[in-house]
């Protein structure tokens, strides 16, 4: 077989704009707010616990955990209900009714009844439902969008992401100083009715669910089939298996990124901050760079590429120093999540190419549930090790286990590939 050609820049240039594309300029508006407003939940709840209802130190762990122990509590129920029911609609019941729940939050604080029980069953409940966004979100767009432009799509909504964990924190902590933490809970509930609103007026029909011959499966045999079609995947698997390893590591290093800037870098909180602000700026740039870097690599081989090749300038990040050095850190995580956006938009636009339409909720749903799995044992391992062996080897090991995390995508068909085709099949090319 021939190499494929690489696409030309006239051929990009002929190619429709998503930013004229009105019903994904919706989503993507309404994803941008709901996102930065987003923040202000997981800044404000610890914050009202600790000033309002003085809890310890493991009720407040308890109250942070409980937002993402939803993903391993309801992410494959969540895959079978996405695939029953219209995406679309989902999304916005789950929008309202995440605006809803925060809003009881500063209701109960006015009326003197907020109890920490409360705030630990927010937690809970807007963490499952933002499961069920999730999930419904990822497997929505490839029926608002071309195949062709799913990659731009998922470059430009990873750019939101990382633009949202850059600004949200700190906008979170000036507006919880403002006004309060109850108070700053509106705007969130604001910021997800206001995204509700945006979904309400796209106008792209959406093809009803598949039903079956016969009976409904069971519910629990449809939760197994999105966890088998996953597992017997010969790439989805590794791209698993990647994803895993990934986040593994790279929460091993980052559980330990303040302790390693306040007693290795002798740094102070604010100077702590201004510099961890670098890592979300490489996710914003990653995005918005990572369709382009597709079409000249291939959207296949950039799978593997990203975590081995873009992950290596992430290793300047425990070469930093208490000296002009300091700065390495910042750009080594810069470069992490540079790769990891680039290589999220190319794996999550890979999945929604192979993957049947009737299977897109329950295949996203296994994938969320395995590979944020090992985020909590990452960081228990982080502590661990950096116990037995120090901060600085501790960070090593995360950035260097995350980018040979590649490894496992390297050494499976995508590595004879250049490009996943429109239609979903795979363009081979010869090595060279």
């Amino acid at each position: 077989m021939t190499e494929t050609e690489p696409v030309s820049e006239t051929a990009d240039a002929g190619r429709p704009s998503l930013l004229r594309h009105r019903d994904f300029m919706l989503l993507w508006s309404g994803q941008t707010i709901s996102e930065v407003g987003s923040m202000i939940t997981p800044f404000a709840l610890p914050f009202l616990a600790v000033t309002a209802l003085n809890a310890s130190n493991f009720q407040v762990g308890l109250l942070t955990a409980l937002g993402s122990l939803a993903f391993l509590l309801v992410a494959l129920p969540a895959g079978v209900v996405v695939d029953r029911v219209a995406r679309h609609r989902l999304m916005m019941w789950c929008d309202v009714l995440r605006a809803v729940v925060v809003a009881t939050v500063p209701v109960a604080w006015y009326l003197d009844t907020l109890t920490l029980a409360h705030l630990c069953a927010v937690a809970l409940v807007t963490g499952s439902l933002t499961v069920f966004f999730d999930v419904a979100y990822q497997s929505y767009l490839p029926s608002l969008v071309d195949k062709e432009a799913l990659i731009d799509a998922n470059g430009k909504l990873g750019t939101t992401s990382s633009a949202a964990a850059t600004l949200g924190p700190t906008m979170a902590g000036v507006l919880v100083a403002a006004i309060g933490g109850a108070r700053a809970l509106v705007a969130d509930a604001v910021s997800f009715l206001m995204s509700a609103v945006s979904l309400f007026l796209i106008r792209t029909p959406e093809a009803k669910p598949s039903l079956p011959d016969g009976p409904r499966p069971p519910f629990r045999q449809q939760m197994g089939e999105g966890l088998g079609f996953v597992v017997r995947h010969p790439v989805l698997r590794r791209i698993v298996a990647c994803t895993g390893t990934v986040n593994l590591f790279a929460h091993m290093a980052s559980a330990m990124e303040m302790p390693f800037l306040i007693r290795e870098l002798g740094l102070s909180s604010s100077q702590a901050g201004l510099l961890l602000a670098l890592g979300p700026v490489g996710g914003v740039v990653g995005g918005l760079l990572a369709g382009r870097l597709a079409r000249r690599v291939g959207s296949a081989r950039i799978i593997w590429l990203a975590p081995l090749a873009l992950g290596v300038p992430s290793y300047l990040a425990p070469l930093a120093y208490p000296d002009w050095r300091v700065v390495l850190y910042g750009v080594g995580w810069f470069a992490f999540t540079f790769g990891a956006v680039v290589y999220n938009t190319a794996q999550v636009t890979y999945r929604q190419q192979i993957c049947p339409p009737d299977l897109l909720g329950r295949m996203n749903a296994a994938v969320r549930w395995i590979v944020w799995g090992t985020i909590p044992l990452g960081a228990l391992l982080g502590g661990a090790l950096a116990t037995w062996f120090g901060l600085r080897t501790t960070i090593w090991i995360g950035l260097v286990g995350a980018s040979l995390g590649g490894l496992w995508v390297y050494f499976s068909p995508l590595r004879g590939l250049r490009d996943v085709t429109p239609d979903a099949e795979p363009k081979a090319s010869t090595a060279g």
